[in-house]
């Protein structure tokens, strides 16, 4: 407190929390311990039908996609939902119902993640495959955040040492 009124800032109580184990900022809950997803949030995400409309499974990846880096595998899952998306493709099938269900389960079982510490190692651990790659940044054996990302069609005949 100090040190904002030295630099002439004031605070208003009204939007202040002080002593708080754990706060909700922007969708997650941050506490000492890391960074999880709102369960209010995930449950909402878990009710909702599946789409019959290409405006609303753009909806849905778009909800999903603001917490990717909570699901390990998230390009891979994407897949098949995001195919669907091209023109002239949108026919929901059994492949898609899986991936559906995949993310609500993914959403369900999102790790909390640690927070970072700038003054010591990161460990980045990286995956390729025909289909895909994946990195997990890591810290004293606990996750930060994960990446995925499922490679185009073109990507995929380049070679991957280029």
């Amino acid at each position: 407190m100090e040190i904002l009124q030295a630099h002439g800032m004031k605070v208003k109580k009204s939007k202040c929390l002080w002593g708080q184990p754990r706060v909700e900022y922007l969708g997650h809950f941050i506490s000492s311990a890391g960074v999880e997803v709102v369960p209010a949030k995930v449950a909402s995400m878990v009710r909702l039908p599946r789409s019959k409309m290409p405006k609303e499974l753009r909806g849905f990846l778009r909800l999903t996609g603001y917490y990717r880096r909570f699901i390990q595998v998230y390009g891979k899952i994407a897949t098949s939902l995001t195919a669907l998306l091209r023109k002239g493709r949108f026919e929901w099938d059994n492949k898609a119902e899986r991936a559906f269900e995949e993310f609500k389960q993914a959403m369900i079982e999102a790790p909390m993640l640690a927070l970072p510490n700038f003054t010591k190692t990161f460990v980045v651990e990286c995956d390729a495959s025909r289909s895909g790659i994946g990195t997990i940044l890591m810290q004293e054996g606990h996750s930060i955040a994960y990446m995925s990302k499922a490679l185009s069609q073109r990507l995929r005949q380049s070679s991957m040492y280029k």
